[in-house]
């Protein structure tokens, strides 16, 4: 009796490229959405000036979009020589490396802008929970959970002991609460509220969600150590009767 074969899965590489071209139609979808709002800070930030360009929300996305092909050159050159020095999952490892950093660092740097009265008006608290969730409104609410998102996803990535919601989850309020103490020690004109926090950290978990399959389950092991602990497990202990060693291989 002929039986068909089970129609198999396909290959990983073809899953890859559908992902890849799946974040690229998004990528070129978002852009074509907010092109006007970044096309309004490009003759600041082609004339290098500071301000219109590196004090405006619009100025700071662009020039993240513009540096992002020397992101991914830096990510394959470290994936290379992780490849070189026979490093496991080199790719994920160097990718998450530059994308925590990438991705954090233009957000954190928008959190921290001054205000028009920076220096002047004293910092201000709010320390009542969802109270300035009302007035965040939608655009507010998804900055907030933008900030620490990068952070939430590559986290796990890289780091084995960081691969769980609730450390990933501490460690975005932990940053936000930092970002927030900057703001009001540095009298930045702006208000350190709980809500902030709140909605950081949960950016940074439901990130950390979306990232779950790649999560590191080990910490690295560098190709030296782990041909030592080879070489000690193939050892044989003598074993010893009347306090003399027998069994000794020679």
């Amino acid at each position: 009796m002929n039986q068909t074969p089970p129609l198999s899965a396909p290959p990983h590489r073809a899953q890859r490229i559908v992902l890849v071209g799946l974040a690229v139609l998004g990528l070129a979808a978002v852009l074509f959405a907010v092109r006007g709002p970044l096309l309004m800070a490009a003759p600041a930030c082609a004339a290098g000036r500071w301000h219109g360009c590196f004090d405006t929300v619009n100025g700071v996305l662009l020039m993240m979009l513009v540096g992002l092909p020397l992101a991914l050159l830096v990510a394959w050159v470290l994936a290379r020589r992780r490849i070189a020095a026979g490093v496991g999952s080199a790719w994920p490892v160097s990718l998450a490396e530059v994308g925590l950093i990438y991705g954090t660092v233009p957000w954190v740097w928008l959190t921290l802008m001054p205000g028009s009265g920076a220096g002047v008006v004293p910092g201000r608290v709010s320390l009542v929970p969802f109270r300035d969730l009302v007035t965040m409104g939608p655009l507010g609410i998804v900055g907030n959970l933008l900030v620490f998102a990068a952070l939430g996803f590559f986290a796990p990535v890289r780091f084995a002991a960081l691969a769980s919601v609730p450390r990933v989850l501490a460690l975005g309020a932990g940053c936000s609460v930092l970002v927030e103490t900057a703001q009001y020690v540095f009298q930045l004109d702006r208000v350190s509220s709980v809500d902030d926090v709140l909605v950081n950290a949960v950016g940074a978990a439901l990130a950390a969600l979306a990232s779950r399959r790649w999560w590191r389950t080990a910490p690295e092991v560098p190709p030296r150590q782990r041909g030592a602990r080879r070489r000690g497990s193939d050892r044989v202990e003598p074993a010893r009767v009347g306090g003399q060693a027998v069994g000794r291989d020679r």
